[in-house]
This record gives C-alpha cells, sequence and structure tokens, in this order.
C-alpha cells in the first residue's frame, strides 16, 4: 500500500499548488465521482457580448481560448481526483493504524477500569455519608426540610455539616485503607552471575557478621577468663543481679549501653572497646578485570565456603530433628525427663525461686564449669551431658552410614557362616574384623601380602578413588594407573583397577616417605590441584597420586598418619 501511494502522490503537480479538500465544505469521504462542481470565471458583459457575436472581432481567438481553458480544467479535474483517492488511501491507512495502536494501548480497557474506580470510590463516600447520617440524625439534606428552619436549628445543622466534613477529612483516608484489595505477587528478577558483584557480596556477608562474631568471641573469652580482671568482674556482677532478682534489668542495661555506644560512633567519637584484641584484615581493592583462571578460582572458592556453611547448618538442623523424633531414644529420654522436671517445678516452685536456680546455675556453668571442661577434655567427654548429647546425636548421613554398615555386617556374617565352618577360638574381634575386612577383589591383607592386623582406617574404609602418575616408568601402561588409595597404620596402599597379578599394586610404608604434599599435575588448570606427591629413597621422581575428589581429606589423613608412625618410631628410638 505505501509503495502504491508513492506511486500515486508523485503523480503532476505538487499537492500544495492545489486547494486543501479538507478546507472546503463540500469535501467529504465519498466524494470520489467526476461530478465535481468547478467554479467557472466570471466574464465582463464586453467579454459576453464578444462571446455571442459571432462576427464580432477576435472570434477565432475566443473559440481558441475557449479550448484551452476547457483542456485546463480537464486536467485540473483529473489532478484533483488523484489527490482526492491519496486523500482516502491516507484516510483508511492512518484508520487501521489508529485501530492497533488502540488494541495495543488497551485504552479502552484502562477507561473502563477507571470508571469502575470511580464508581467504587462513590459507593464507599456514599457509604461513608450513610454511616455518619447514622451516627448523627441530626444532618439530613436540604431538600428533606418541608418548612423554614428557625436560626438556631440553621446553625446546629451547620455545626453538624462541619463535624461531617471534619470526621471524612479526618478520617476518610482511613476508611480506604481498610478497602481489600488482590495481593499482587512480585516476582523478584535474578541477577546473572558476576565475578565482581560475588566478590562484593563476600565482603558486604562478612562486613555485616562482624559485629556478630565479635559479640561471640568476646563471650567466649569471658567464659575462657582471657582477661582474669574483667572475667571476675562480670562473674560478681551478674550473680549479684541474679540474687537480688535484677538479671533482667542488667541485660536490658547492657543493650542501651551497647546502643549508646554505638550512637556515640556513629557520631564520629573513636571508642574501642573489646576483651579480644581486633585484628583488622587487609582489603585488597577490588579488580576491574579478572582472568578466566581467577574467576574461576573465585567460584571455587565462594562454593567451598558456601558448601562448609551450608553444611554446618544441615547438620545442626538434621541433629535438632533427631533429638525430637526420637531416633535414639536414650538420648531423647534425658531431655522428656528433664522437660517434665522442668514443668513441674514451674507448677509447684514461685517463679522467684526457679529464676533464681537457673540463673545461678547458668551464671555457674558459663564462667566455671565450662573453664575447667575447656582446659580438661578427657573430664568434659565424662561428665558434660549437654556435650556428650550434642556429639552422639547423628545426623541422617551418618544414621545412613551405621544402617548401610549393619547391612554389610549381616551379610559377611551370614556369608562367613557360610563359606567359614570353623574358625580359631582364640581369634579376636579385632582380628576377626581385619581377617574379613576385603576389597572387590578378596580379602585386603591378602591382596597387599600384609599381616592380618593390618586394615584400612575408618575414614578411608572405601578407599579414595584416584590415579598412580609413575614418572620414573617410560611404557604410558605403567606411567598411570587407575585405582583405589588406601591408608592403614603403617602403609600406603594403591590397588590396581585393572586385573592381572598383585605386582600393578603398590605398597608404600609410612616410614620410608621423605616428602609428601599437595600437587597440582597440570599448572594451567586453576585451582590448587588434585594431588598428592609422594617421596620415597627408592624412587628418582615422586609418586603422584592424581584425581582425587577428597584430596584435602586424604591429605590430612597421610599425613597425621605419617606423623604420629614417625613420632613413635622417634621416641622408640630414643627409649
Amino acid at each position: 500500500m505505501l509503495r502504491r501511494l508513492d506511486k500515486i502522490r508523485f503523480r503532476g503537480h505538487k499537492r500544495d499548488d492545489f486547494l486543501d479538500l479538507a478546507e472546503s465544505p463540500n469535501a467529504s469521504d465519498t466524494e470520489c465521482s467526476d461530478e465535481i462542481p468547478l467554479k467557472v470565471p466570471r466574464t465582463s458583459p464586453r467579454d459576453s457580448e464578444e462571446l455571442r457575436d459571432p462576427a464580432g472581432p477576435g472570434t477565432l481567438i475566443m473559440a481558441t481560448g475557449v479550448q484551452d481553458f476547457n483542456r485546463t480544467e480537464f486536467d485540473r479535474l483529473n489532478e484533483i481526483k488523484g489527490h482526492l483517492e491519496i486523500a482516502l488511501l491516507e484516510k483508511h491507512f492512518l484508520q487501521e493504524e489508529l485501530r492497533k495502536l488502540r488494541e495495543e494501548t488497551n485504552a479502552e480497557m484502562l477507561r473502563q477500569e477507571l470508571d469502575r474506580e470511580r464508581q467504587r470510590r462513590m459507593e464507599l463516600e456514599q457509604k461513608v455519608q450513610e454511616v455518619l447520617k447514622a451516627r448523627y440524625p441530626a444532618v439530613q439534606p436540604c431538600h428533606a426540610l418541608t418548612r423554614p428552619l428557625p436560626p438556631a436549628e440553621r446553625r446546629s445543622q451547620g455545626l453538624s455539616s462541619r463535624l461531617q466534613k471534619w470526621f471524612y477529612e479526618r478520617f476518610g483516608e482511613y476508611v480506604e485503607d481498610f478497602r481489600f484489595q488482590p495481593e499482587e505477587n512480585t516476582v523478584e528478577t535474578e541477577e546473572p552471575l558476576s565475578a565482581r558483584r560475588l566478590t562484593e557480596n563476600m565482603r558486604r556477608l562478612k562486613r555485616g557478621a562482624k559485629p556478630v562474631t565479635n559479640f561471640v568471641k568476646n563471650l567466649s573469652a569471658l567464659s575462657d577468663w582471657y582477661s582474669v580482671y574483667t572475667s571476675a568482674i562480670a562473674f560478681t556482677v551478674y550473680m549479684n543481679a541474679v540474687w537480688h532478682g535484677w538479671a533482667i534489668p542488667l541485660f536490658l542495661f547492657l543493650a542501651i549501653l551497647r546502643l549508646s555506644l554505638n550512637y556515640l560512633i556513629a557520631r564520629g567519637w573513636r571508642i574501642q572497646w573489646s576483651i579480644v584484641p581486633e585484628v583488622s584484615e587487609p582489603m585488597e581493592p577490588p579488580k576491574e578485570d579478572l582472568t578466566v583462571s581467577e574467576k574461576f578460582q573465585l567460584v571455587l572458592d565462594v562454593a567451598q565456603k558456601a558448601q562448609n556453611l551450608f553444611g554446618k547448618m544441615a547438620d545442626i538442623l538434621e541433629k535438632i530433628k533427631n533429638l525430637f523424633m526420637w531416633v535414639q531414644p536414650e538420648i531423647t529420654q534425658k531431655l522428656y525427663v528433664a522437660l517434665w522436671a522442668a514443668f513441674l517445678a514451674s507448677c509447684f516452685f514461685p517463679y522467684r525461686l526457679v529464676g533464681l536456680t537457673v540463673g545461678l546455675y547458668a551464671g555457674i556453668k558459663f564462667f566455671l564449669i565450662d573453664f575447667i571442661f575447656k582446659r580438661c577434655p578427657r573430664l568434659r567427654a565424662k561428665y558434660d551431658t549437654p556435650y556428650i548429647i550434642w556429639r552422639s546425636l547423628p545426623t541422617d548421613p551418618q544414621l545412613k552410614e551405621r544402617s548401610s554398615a549393619a547391612v554389610s555386617r549381616r551379610l559377611q556374617t551370614t556369608s562367613s557362616r557360610s563359606y567359614v565352618p570353623s574358625a580359631p577360638a582364640g581369634l579376636g574381634k579385632e582380628e576377626d574384623a581385619g581377617r574379613f575386612h576385603s576389597t572387590k577383589k578378596g580379602n585386603f591383607h591378602e591382596i597387599f601380602n600384609l599381616t592380618e592386623n593390618e586394615r584400612p582406617l575408618a575414614v578411608c574404609e572405601n578407599g579414595w578413588r584416584c590415579c598412580l602418575i609413575n614418572r620414573d616408568r617410560k611404557m604410558p601402561t605403567d606411567y598411570i594407573r587407575n585405582g583405589v588409595l588406601y591408608v592403614t597404620e603403617n602403609y600406603l596402599c594403591f590397588e590396581s583397577s585393572k586385573s592381572g597379578s598383585s605386582k600393578r599394586n603398590k605398597v608404600i610404608k609410612l616410614v620410608d616417605i621423605t616428602d609428601i604434599q599437595k600437587y597440582k599435575v597440570l599448572s594451567v588448570l586453576p585451582g590448587s590441584g588434585m594431588g598428592i606427591a609422594v617421596s620415597t629413597p627408592s624412587t628418582q621422581k615422586p609418586l603422584v597420586f592424581g584425581a582425587m575428589v577428597h584430596r584435602d581429606e586424604a591429605f590430612e589423613t597421610i599425613l597425621s598418619q605419617y606423623i604420629k608412625i614417625t613420632s613413635a618410631a622417634a621416641s622408640g628410638g630414643d627409649s
């Protein structure tokens, strides 16, 4: 349609040379025919006489002029007709555009919604007026009066109308606030992952959690008697407050004091009061552009911190759930009896006595008993009941491990009864467990040619999947081997996953290890690596156990067992 308009629009003379059709009173949308009235120019009497007189002078010239005039008028008619067609097409096009615009903007729907809102407001105003009329019946409309009112009644009516207006202006807004409206469901937009935003959020989290961590550190310092003078004063003040029934006012006063100090600090005062001296961590300036390796390392660090934080929170919640769900009845039974005792004490003893008992116990427990238990771990493991209960509460993964261990033990007992008819009578429990501990290919001590008392530690009972990289070997088949790594009390054992002779397995004495450290196989990859390098006198280059998902756990286990063995050997040599 636009192409057609352009073709028609540029036909003949410009549109500005002609009369605008919109200014003509007789112009309409339907006037598209050829019957268009023309304005014939008026002639003077002299010209008319010359036209009427065929024999007069200039008859030939006039006839020629009339023909030219008719030809020009016919051309004008065609041009006007073309412009009318253009105007009609433009009008049709604009109507279509207007219709589409109305459909897009939904102007009609918005107008209807506005009308409904106005109607609701008018109804609400009518209800308010009805309520006011019911409360103040003296207020009546003027048209209801059938007789002229005396001046006193007119004054009272004016007073009541002013009172009604004042009441509506004062409380009409609150009436509007109590109108029920559908709740709007707002969807929060999620921000895309950004390294800069991630580092900024981590810093904000540290700054936000700093007051809480400082408060916990100060409480721990009071319980540990970090400053003897400060802890003694706090203990004396607290016990006196509890004895005289001022424990709650004491805590409220401390809260007011803390807020007052915060106000002075916000005003610019330099007030630093803390039992434990605060160590200011150096703030690294934010980097504008990070490399891919730095971004990947940043994401790994944040993911590790989030994993550890969520893991601790999940452990706490699962322990509380298992405590109340009677997962271990002997532990929940203690809580049940304690709650009954507290309930009966609160019913039969006065509140002052109960509060005094609880306050004295909390002060002695916090300042004295916890101090002794922290200094004597063996004493705490025997007599600290809350600590024992909390440590013995299982989490859901621990319950699954226990159930799977019980099932495997039951199956193992059944298989031992069916395949081993008689066992030596003097065999102890530990030797029995070591005898029947096996891997996927057989008994553990038979695979690695070790004694029967050598078995994997509890932390690596199922081993760690890894690959052994022996850089002393040149053949590709011997250079890298896939398998499982175990740690016993005296050995580091690697079981190859390929079937064959036991020569492909590797056994290293912990005493023979000269160096152990974390290793990064490919330096171009981000992170600290997933390998452990072990050096022995029999190898020119360190043996590398790479591609370990639980590398840190395995390294800590090997290192602790290595330190334990070497220290025991050193003490035995000195003796």
